[in-house]
């Protein structure tokens, strides 16, 4: 069992707290992915596991082994780099079976190690070619197979797929996930890519100026996000955000957000009365959460104006004018709502998020 366990990580660079006391568990098999935007420290993070950075502060666990003293040579985890790393004037094989050389491992045993892995990623045709006669998707799965072939504990993946183009992404999100379930190797994954987070993920860590945000699975973190930066950074397109006050009137409550008043059941209002600072709160819904109508109905009753339409083929984005907000929802492709009509928009009260103003943490 190789479990990676962080406790309060502190990494500074300079004035700057890159990491700021991030402490998380990564359990024995589990595809862990570090998500953020740039420069949250996420890389850092995981350069700190891989010993590539020293640590200002904190412990990292692999297995039952403090690691903090430990170069990266003796961790037994692999790296893979956004770049790949390969060594150009080495081909596919000689890339793949290095690692085994420096250890010293035999040559008959090295050639087994290296074709098990190339039938793996299927990648066997390629072994007597250089880098450079690679394709960006080939060249990835010549650095997987290199980490890979070294059998380690842990996997270490700063963006691997950063650099490759769209479909060949979409395919490779599969195949890796894939690959590490196959393999049983406890992995951690940084991206920006919230998608690729969501879809290759048994747990994320949301990261933001180098704190910790959330830590659960892809599911908990959509439908339950911890504070108003998760919300507003999961989802494509994310929640939409809506400043409002809280009104309690006779045992009734309602959020008034200026140019529309929602009435909200009151076991919500309660708790929401009870969780927050003050009146002042944000109203999140999720784009499918929201309705569209060319007329007002009781559930389609707040008036909006259509700003742009985005097709994507399945589906439509419509932005909408509400007021003084940006609001923007999912419908159907066949919608059809032409810039500058007056629409009607509805909230499904059950998938309403309410954030604190002041703390910016969820209350519902």
């Amino acid at each position: 069992m190789v479990n990676v366990k962080i406790e309060n990580l502190k990494k500074r660079f300079g004035d700057v707290a890159a990491v700021n006391g991030v402490s998380l568990e990564v359990k024995d098999k589990e595809f862990l992915v570090l998500l953020g935007p740039s420069g949250c420290g996420k890389t850092t993070t995981l350069r700190c596991v891989a010993g590539l950075e020293i640590p200002d502060e904190g412990e990292i666990y692999i297995g039952d082994r403090l690691v903090n003293d430990i170069p990266p040579k003796d961790r037994d985890v692999a790296m893979v780099f956004q770049s790949y790393a390969l060594y150009p004037h080495m081909t596919v094989f000689d890339n793949i079976s290095f690692p085994l050389k420096i250890h010293n491992v035999p040559k008959n045993e090295r050639e087994e190690r290296v074709k098990h892995v190339a039938e793996l990623l299927r990648i066997t045709h390629l072994l007597n070619r250089k880098p450079k006669q690679l394709s960006g998707g080939e060249a990835q799965r010549t650095a997987l197979g290199r980490a890979i072939v070294r059998d380690p504990k842990v996997f270490l993946m700063d963006e691997p797929l950063s650099n490759v183009d769209a479909k060949l992404r979409t395919y490779m999100r599969a195949e890796l996930k894939r690959l590490q379930k196959d393999l049983g190797v406890t992995t951690i994954y940084v991206t920006h890519d919230q998608v690729e987070a969501m879809t290759m993920s048994d747990k994320i860590a949301i990261m933001n100026l180098g704190l910790l945000q959330q830590l659960d699975t892809a599911n908990e973190i959509f439908n339950r996000p911890a504070n108003l930066f998760v919300a507003g950074f999961i989802g494509s397109p994310p929640m939409n955000l809506i400043g409002c006050t809280l009104a309690e009137k006779n045992g009734s409550y309602s959020l008034d957000a200026g140019t529309f008043t929602l009435p909200i059941p009151g076991d919500i209002g309660k708790i929401t009365e009870d969780g927050a600072t003050g009146s002042e709160l944000i109203l999140g819904v999720n784009p499918e959460d929201i309705s569209l109508g060319k007329i007002r109905t009781p559930e389609t009753f707040v008036e909006a104006e259509v700003y742009v339409t985005e097709p994507l083929g399945s589906e439509v984005i419509v932005d909408l004018n509400v007021g003084d907000n940006m609001v923007k929802i999912k419908t159907t492709a066949d919608s059809s709502v032409n810039i500058g009509e007056k629409v009607w928009i509805g909230f499904r009260k059950e998938k309403i998020h309410l954030f604190d103003k002041k703390t910016e943490k969820a209350i519902i």
